[in-house]
């Protein structure tokens, strides 16, 4: 690797290689946060649905 350039047109293939990375790493942030927002979601709607001790008292 002679020149930052060269690292970054990989031979001609950087404008394929650049962006299929960057698709990869939305995907798996999306697939990280993801499940735990739905789970609080969940966790929220369940707690309005059953009532606590104190509630049934």
């Amino acid at each position: 690797m002679s020149s930052w350039h060269e690292f970054l047109t990989m031979g001609g293939y950087g404008a394929y290689v650049w962006p299929s990375y960057a698709i990869v790493l939305v995907v798996m942030v999306i697939n990280a946060v993801l499940p735990g927002r739905r789970q609080h979601a969940l966790l929220k709607q369940l707690r309005r649905r059953v009532p606590n001790d104190r509630e049934r008292q």
